[in-house]
């Protein structure tokens, strides 16, 4: 909870966090929730919570105004997108293609086919990730989407810095590309 408060405090924004299910659970679900609420969480993104073993969670997330983001894949058949977004608050996380996070090549050709079939179930703005790394790709998915997700190239960033300095300079300037990319090279 700590580097959710210093974030929230550095740069006044409310911090959506992605983890586990399990963590929260042995950590206990009321205490995570009211915690982070307090430290300036948003909610989470929970990849591997199904939304039938969510009600637990969603009791808590609700009682201190976190939102839960579930993930949609290209794999998920129109019925299953629709009982995820019914469930989900926030926004949805389109994962662009099949895979685990990190940085890619392209974005997936999937992706706006899954964006279009999601927006037909809910009116929660619909964000894309997995593989989002340079201006480029932020640009084609700002093109069909509500939102780009940026993770895994922050991390690789800062993990490959020489130091925290360095990594911070690193993902600020990412940050500045993508902000271009998906401003149109404002």
């Amino acid at each position: 909870m700590r580097t959710v408060r210093e974030a929230h405090e550095a740069t006044g924004k409310p911090v959506l966090v992605m983890t586990y299910w399990n963590p929260i659970d042995r950590y206990g679900v009321e205490r995570f929730t009211a915690e982070l609420a307090e430290a300036g969480g948003a909610g989470c993104i929970l990849p591997d919570l199904p939304v039938q073993e969510s009600a637990l969670w969603r009791e808590h997330a609700e009682k201190h105004g976190l939102a839960t983001v579930f993930v949609v894949a290209p794999s998920s058949k129109d019925a299953r997108l629709a009982e995820i977004t019914a469930a989900g608050s926030g926004f949805v996380y389109a994962a662009s293609l099949m895979g685990v996070t990190g940085t890619r090549a392209s974005v997936g050709e999937q992706a706006q086919d899954l964006v279009r079939r999601t927006r037909a179930t809910t009116d929660l703005p619909v964000c894309v990730g997995l593989g989002v790394s340079n201006a480029t790709q932020a640009a084609e998915v700002a093109g069909f989407a509500d939102g780009v997700i940026v993770g895994s190239a922050f991390v690789k960033l800062m993990l490959d810095a020489e130091d925290e300095a360095a990594g911070l300079e690193a993902v600020r300037a990412l940050a500045g590309e993508l902000a271009k990319g998906v401003r149109g090279g404002d």
